[in-house]
């Protein structure tokens, strides 16, 4: 993952659930350039969350790392990207 305080998340592959361990983080939609407004989600005492620009439904598992998801594609990791350019 990025060298980010809060995960940032994507539905790039367009699955129904994405399974996260962390109850705050962004939601970027896809990935870049196709990306939504980056925005901030809070669970709080919930366990799932629907992002109001994409519509991804993310559900919070204790089993997982924060900062992790199900599936691992789902994390957006920039230094991926900025070294494919």
């Amino acid at each position: 993952m990025a060298d980010k305080a809060v995960p940032h998340f994507h539905n790039q592959d367009g699955v129904r659930v994405i399974h996260v361990g962390s109850k705050e983080f962004m939601c970027i939609g896809a990935l870049p350039p196709f990306d939504h407004p980056h925005v901030f989600l809070d669970m709080g005492a919930e366990s799932e969350i629907i992002c109001q620009y994409c519509s991804t439904l993310y559900r919070y598992r204790s089993d997982l790392k924060a900062g992790t998801a199900d599936p691992a594609s789902s994390v957006w990791d920039d230094r991926a990207r900025l070294a494919a350019e």
